[in-house]
């Protein structure tokens, strides 16, 4: 899914500063193509691509932000305030308690809630940025993608939407058989993060 919208105009930041923001994925997409290598074995995955325009759109938030910010001093505080950003432009209906569709997942009629971005949306991009962050140099201890408050920010999150869209995020139990005696461990292969590009750093 998309968390980008193709154009932006203007950003609200906590200090009640508004400043347009049009460049922001344009210049995101710019550096990435900019920071492409010039000779790869092959073309770049879907994942490595989308976690560098993520990477990239970060970078230029905090830049745009009101006082600019580096990276360097950024906090899961920070982090909290681009994913309450992100949702201005999110595409899932997240219906209140009010709404006669709460807890409906398939509301027979449009409501006026409000659309947000979806729970897994954001963690998927969570999980890019945190997986950027250290393979562009930064240490672990000082991810703030990582931290406990972002961490709980997207539980919480996760609950809310399950309630008001009455949809369940637990991932199922696999049944076991009458003679199965050990359960064979899911191949986390897949999920394991793809190394970015050279490129320099924020």
């Amino acid at each position: 899914m998309d968390l980008y919208p193709p154009e932006v105009e203007s950003c609200d930041n906590s200090d009640g500063n508004h400043h347009t923001i049009n460049s922001l994925v344009t210049a995101a997409a710019a550096a990435s193509s900019s920071t492409s290598p010039s000779t790869t074995s092959g073309t770049p995955s879907r994942y490595e691509n989308q976690k560098r325009r993520d990477w990239n759109t970060f970078g230029q938030y905090l830049k745009n932000h009101r006082p600019p910010l580096s990276l360097s001093r950024c906090s899961g505080a920070h982090v909290l305030e681009f994913l309450r950003y992100l949702d201005q432009f999110g595409k899932t209906k997240v219906h209140t308690p009010i709404c006669p569709f709460y807890g409906h997942p398939n509301p027979p009629a449009p409501c006026p809630c409000p659309l947000r971005q979806a729970w897994g949306s954001l963690d998927a991009l969570i999980g890019r940025l945190r997986a950027a962050y250290e393979e562009n140099g930064w240490p672990p201890e000082t991810n703030p993608f990582g931290a406990r408050a972002v961490r709980l920010y997207l539980r919480e999150v996760r609950d809310l939407q399950s309630k008001a869209r009455g949809i369940s995020y637990e991932k199922k139990k696999r049944k076991r058989g009458p003679t199965q005696e050990h359960q064979q461990l899911p191949n986390f292969s897949t999920f394991q993060a793809l190394p970015l590009p050279p490129g320099d750093h924020i």
